[in-house]
């Protein structure tokens, strides 16, 4: 009995100063400094929405990709933290990267996280129920009905995929448009359930 208690003791000292590690090296030397995003960080183990196979991996630097969905790299999510300043009144849509990260990283900050895929995003048919949307991955279009879900002066924060290049974005619902802005440059894996319709070209 000792021993199996020292050893899930050891593995969450381990996992701790991997968190502490990840952010000291990844998110502080990046501009992610905000109390708020670094506790919350700190307080969520990455390896928990991973398989066992793939824990070893909850810190590196780059996402981890798995069969149905990904857990995009740290500073996706301090950044995307960061953007969102979300507030304790915040109603919060999250469409998923398939592991439920984000959600709870939210879920203390806020007053409610609804947590839906990204398939069911991509048909929702939204009421403006939503002060704020954060979808865990980049996306080429944002479908008219996950915009309608946000409620007027809403915000959504989102990876972007323009022209190959993927960036983390954000916008504000105004006069029933959203219009997305870049923010910065960075690595995040594409949803393909949010890809704009192809065209034809000349060869």
């Amino acid at each position: 009995m000792s021993t199996t208690t020292m050893t899930l003791s050891d593995s969450a000292s381990s996992t701790l100063v991997a968190r502490r590690a990840m952010i000291d090296s990844q998110l502080r030397t990046s501009g992610v400094n905000e109390e708020y995003a670094l506790a919350r960080m700190l307080a969520v183990p990455r390896e928990d929405f991973l398989p066992a196979d793939k824990a070893a991996q909850a810190y590196i630097d780059r996402a981890v990709m798995l069969g149905e969905g990904h857990l995009a790299a740290p500073l996706f999510y301090g950044k995307a933290l960061l953007e969102a300043a979300p507030t304790p009144s915040a109603r919060v849509l999250v469409v998923s990267g398939g592991t439920g990260y984000l959600a709870a990283l939210l879920a203390p900050l806020v007053s409610s996280v609804t947590e839906i895929s990204a398939a069911e995003a991509a048909a929702l048919q939204g009421a403006g129920e939503y002060d704020l949307v954060m979808i865990d991955g980049a996306i080429e279009q944002l479908p008219d009905g996950l915009a309608a879900a946000l409620a007027d002066d809403g915000r959504i924060v989102t990876g972007l995929l323009l022209r190959q290049v993927t960036r983390l974005a954000s916008g504000r619902k105004v006069a029933g448009t959203v219009n997305l802005q870049p923010v910065e440059d960075m690595g995040i894996p594409v949803l393909p359930a949010f890809a704009a319709p192809r065209r034809w070209t000349f060869a």
